[in-house]
């Protein structure tokens, strides 16, 4: 059986487009360089969101690492600002801002509301998914091809990958625990609509729908994945276990694993700052290992997208900022709904 249509409230825009208006995007891995970024990009030009909800990763203990980042993206620190001396008491001397709209007024940054999360903790992620309509998923492991815990000498994570590399993985384990608190809270949301128009179970509704889709239709896409091309940096092991093997598991977690969510799967070329900023965004479809697309996406969709080049030499690269551009866009772009899609914005 299914539910009538008519009876869940429709966020059908005007134009009848996908649409951000009155909806909270997650994004996960905030403290990042790419997702500080997002979070800036959402705040800039949505200002019709409800909230962006930035969550600061961390393993094994919580840490302000990659706060400052955060910070200076969204323009926290354009405010009115004082600093003590070095000599002064801790309290005077910490760096302290204050709103100034004359500089502030379009940063949105009433719409900003920061968590901490351990990402590899299920119930820490299902607590900050509630009331979640989307997530931007990029946390990761990696600084570029190497493993956070040897580019940043963190603690936390060398243990965890000398210790335990297959039990807590961000790009894997952490990954489902976010795709399941997504779930669960987009079920217990229909069920909460089900009841609230009179149509649960004992009235001929619908027992269990968790794996039912809910109509939003005009609502963004409910999980965008940010991954990597297969050629960005190339096959090469990790403590956590083969780098492109950890990205094409955890792209198919996404895209098999569950199928009540409407998803978008990146997969970003090489980041290189070298690359100008605001070059037009190309897209085209995944290929696996022999050539053969795995989009599935129509030929009107991808008519325009610029053909792929696997000379081993030249690489796919893109600036992260045309890459968190290029996130924030795949909530409302229909083409690339349940798709996966190479993305950059140039080969050199």
């Amino acid at each position: 059986q299914q539910l009538d249509s008519q009876l869940l409230p429709s966020d059908e825009g005007d134009d009848g487009k996908k649409s951000l208006k009155n909806k909270r995007v997650l994004v996960l891995g905030a403290n990042g360089r790419l997702g500080s970024m997002i979070t800036r990009h959402l705040l800039r030009t949505h200002p019709e969101l409800t909230e962006v909800v930035a969550a600061v990763h961390y393993v094994g203990q919580s840490t302000t690492r990659g706060w400052g980042r955060l910070s200076y993206e969204v323009g926290a620190e354009d405010g009115i600002g004082s600093l003590g001396p070095a000599w002064s008491s801790e309290e005077e001397r910490n760096a302290s801002f204050r709103y100034d709209p004359r500089v502030m007024d379009g940063y949105n940054l009433n719409k900003l509301r920061i968590v901490e999360v351990e990402l590899l903790d299920p119930v820490q992620v299902r607590t900050i998914t509630e009331g979640v309509d989307a997530v931007i998923f990029c946390a990761t492991d990696f600084e570029g091809n190497r493993p956070r815990a040897i580019a940043s000498l963190n603690a936390a994570f060398l243990f965890r990958a000398v210790a335990s590399p297959t039990k807590g993985r961000v790009e894997i384990e952490g990954l489902r625990s976010s795709l399941e608190g997504l779930v669960g809270e987009v079920g217990e949301r229909r069920w909460k609509e089900r009841e609230a128009v009179g149509v649960g179970v004992g009235n001929g509704g619908l027992g269990g729908g968790m794996g039912l889709k809910p109509n939003e239709k005009n609502g963004p896409t409910q999980f965008i994945l940010v991954s990597t091309s297969p050629d960005a940096f190339g096959e090469f092991e990790t403590p956590f276990g083969e780098f492109n093997g950890l990205k094409r598991q955890a792209e198919k977690i996404v895209s098999e694993e569950f199928p009540s969510l409407t998803y978008s799967i990146l997969q970003m070329g090489l980041y290189d700052e070298r690359v100008e900023e605001g070059l037009e965004i190309c897209r085209e479809k995944s290929l696996d290992q022999e050539g053969n697309s795995e989009g599935g996406m129509s030929d009107e969709s991808v008519g325009s997208l610029r053909p792929s080049i696997w000379d081993g030499k030249r690489k796919k690269r893109i600036n992260r900022r045309d890459a968190a551009r290029a996130a924030v866009e795949a909530l409302l772009d229909e083409d690339l709904v349940n798709q996966k899609v190479q993305v950059f914005t140039a080969v050199r």
